[in-house]
């Protein structure tokens, strides 16, 4: 019964790292995720394949981006309605170097 349990956590245990490696790709290369995305989608979605897997394939398929600001593909950072950017506030972190509590 011990050597199941360990197999489960494991299962689930690699779940959450593969989900998290597909997330930090999306954010970090978004074409490169998109690309493996549709390569995916095309492999499920071929004729001949089962129904579930063709309904797998359309449903993983990605959206098309239509180059404006209102389709919400995230690559340029400004999709979200009324978004602007503001400069933000900058203010150098200053380290001091001095005696500490008597250790010299």
């Amino acid at each position: 019964m011990n050597a199941a349990v360990s197999w489960w956590q494991y299962a689930v245990l690699g779940l959450l790292v593969l989900a998290s490696a597909v997330q930090v790709v999306r954010k970090i290369a978004p074409r490169l995720a998109t690309r493996g995305q549709a390569r995916a989608a095309a492999a499920l979605d071929r004729a001949g394949r089962p129904r579930a897997l063709r309904a797998a394939g359309r449903w993983l398929r990605p959206r098309e981006a239509t180059g404006n600001c209102g389709d919400g593909c995230g690559t340029c950072g400004s999709c979200a309605p009324g978004a602007t950017t503001q400069p933000r506030d900058v203010q150098p972190i200053t380290f001091r170097i001095g005696p500490r509590n008597g250790c010299h």
